[in-house]
């Protein structure tokens, strides 16, 4: 009877350190899934990087970069807006002429509704 209590007491043993290499089996598989994504995780981060930094360098020797269309942009209004100066300065003694030429040239008459 004694072998047999042992026997099972070895078997209880063996199938308690079976489950104990399980659980730790388990455990590692988590840990190496857990830490594979997390490696994915990064590879991907880094993937996106690159990507990001490749595009925006293409689109900027396609397009040009935003400060050289905005100096562009400026240096176009700032000629507009001269050319419309030096169109005022040729144009505003004439102009007031012709104003002041209006103005002066009153010829006084009956309203239509007076004349009667």
């Amino acid at each position: 009877m004694a072998s047999q209590t042992t026997g099972i007491q070895q078997l209880l043993q063996a199938e308690k350190r079976a489950a104990d290499k399980v659980a730790e089996a388990r455990k590692r598989k988590g840990k190496r899934l857990k830490q594979a994504k997390e490696e994915a995780q990064a590879e991907i981060e880094a993937y996106r990087n690159k990507r990001e930094q490749d595009y925006k360098r293409y689109e900027q020797s396609v397009l040009g970069s935003r400060g050289d269309r905005e100096k562009q942009i400026e240096k176009d209004t700032e000629e507009k807006i001269r050319e419309i100066e030096n169109n005022v300065k040729k144009s505003k003694t004439e102009a007031l002429e012709r104003l002041l030429d209006m103005v002066y040239a009153i010829k006084p008459e009956l309203h239509q509704n007076l004349r009667i």
